[in-house]
């Protein structure tokens, strides 16, 4: 039996595991923060650390929709506030010496629910195909993570627990095999948002060089306070002592409060504007275009975004039983949704990048299970990327396609996305076809 594989990294000394064709390094602790309160670097230590246990789910309410949809139950990996931590994947055969592009993972799921080491993000196949480093990151989420009150609790807690785990990397990644000065943060949906967020922080270009943006709510991220602050009042009672599930409960309810402030009410916890590390909303177009020139850009969404979510709508619903003319209004629906939350945003960011002096690639990707009501929904990427065969067999989101329809394309885009990681630079205008279409700003 081969020896497990060891690192000496400048954190302390980590034990990971051979698993087939890569080597993991599972839940390691990359800071540690009591709650409410700002993290900070988790301390190094001297005795080796096995890194074999998956990092745990900050604590969270059951999706049952998205777990139909994605093929995931609820408590899949157990639930702890001490979820800072962070995993390595890598390939089994890095020669002494050799770095490699780094890519690192923040996992979606409106910021209250979703964990970097679920089955559904494993990287394998992106690590193995491409000879890429992943870094999964878990980080706090809802009420834990992601809300002001008045008696001066902070915001984006879970977006500074996100810089902690950047600085992670590149402190300790090189003794992993990967190259420091080749980051890409890559994210889809909340993930995507914080992506962005993180790179109006000044420090952002130190951390990494390059972004990859999945399918975030960029329509909706601003004009959010009236709402936040109603949020903030619903959440006071909340105290260091409540019980973990009573706060996730209590979440429910803070959510709901947030319903009548229209569509931004979509995702009620997120990045807040205002409060560290954030500049307040009037100045976050500025921060971001200084740090444009130091970061390259590829940002996209898919075609039918807004398809994950209508089913789930009443008169949607209603709809879709009247012959011709109901498809028709479903799918205008549809492209008003995708537009408004998410299509022009990434667009106008792209642009604004570009006009800053960054480097901006758009894409589109149009990819979908053949006869799927679901056609190209939002999430439809995380299956191209992540998992295998077994993973994705109960997703709703793949019914009518095989293995083969799913991982040609998914093959090809992880390949797109390693390239980009790499640093070798995008064509001008190419994609996948079928399934995806990309251009230079």
């Amino acid at each position: 039996m081969n020896s497990a594989p060891a690192f000496d990294p400048p954190c302390g000394p980590v034990t990971g595991w051979r698993d087939g064709n890569v080597v993991r390094a599972t839940g390691i602790p990359y800071a540690t923060a009591a709650r409410f309160r700002p993290p900070s670097a988790a301390p190094d230590w001297t005795d080796p650390f096995p890194a074999t246990s998956l990092a745990p789910a900050c604590p969270q309410g059951p999706v049952p929709f998205l777990d139909d949809i994605l093929g995931t139950r609820y408590g899949e990996l157990p639930g702890s506030e001490d979820c800072q931590r962070l995993s390595v994947t890598l390939p089994e055969d890095l020669r002494a010496g050799e770095q490699v592009p780094v890519m690192v993972w923040l996992h979606g799921g409106s910021y209250t629910s979703g964990s970097g080491d679920l089955a559904i993000f494993d990287p394998r196949a992106l690590v193995a195909e491409n000879r890429v480093i992943v870094v999964s990151v878990t980080y706090r989420l809802g009420l834990f993570g992601y809300l002001a009150t008045g008696t001066g609790r902070p915001a984006n807690l879970g977006l500074l627990d996100q810089l902690e785990a950047f600085r992670w990397v590149q402190r300790n990644i090189g003794a992993f095999g990967g190259d420091p000065g080749r980051v890409t943060a890559f994210g889809q949906s909340a993930g995507g948002d914080a992506v962005a967020h993180l790179m109006a922080f000044p420090e952002a270009p130190a951390l990494f060089q390059r972004a990859i943006i999945q399918s975030a709510p960029l329509g909706i991220t601003r004009g959010r306070e009236k709402m936040s602050t109603a949020m903030g009042i619903a959440a006071e009672h909340v105290t260091e002592d409540t019980p973990a599930m009573e706060v996730v409960e209590i979440e429910e309810h803070v959510s709901r409060v947030a319903r009548k402030y229209g569509l931004v009410a979509a995702m009620p916890f997120g990045t807040q504007y205002g409060h560290a590390p954030l500049p307040p909303e009037s100045g976050i177009e500025d921060a971001w275009n200084a740090t444009a020139p130091e970061i390259e850009v590829l940002i996209g969404h898919t075609t039918e975004e807004a398809r994950l979510f209508l089913p789930r709508n009443r008169v949607v619903g209603r709809l879709t039983r009247v012959p011709v003319a109901g498809e028709a209004a479903v799918k205008a629906i549809n492209w008003a949704v995708t537009e408004a939350v998410y299509g022009r945003a990434a667009r106008k960011f792209a642009r604004r990048h570009a006009r800053a002096g960054g480097t901006a690639y758009s894409y589109v990707l149009s990819w979908a299970a053949p006869g799927n009501v679901y056609g190209a929904a939002h999430t439809v990427d995380l299956p191209l990327l992540f998992g295998d065969e077994q993973t994705w067999s109960g997703a709703g989101l793949l019914e009518g396609a095989s293995w083969e329809d799913v991982n040609v394309p998914g093959k090809a885009l992880r390949a797109l996305w390693a390239r980009f990681a790499s640093g070798e630079g995008l064509d001008h205008d190419d994609g996948i076809p079928s399934a995806l279409r990309y251009r230079a700003v």
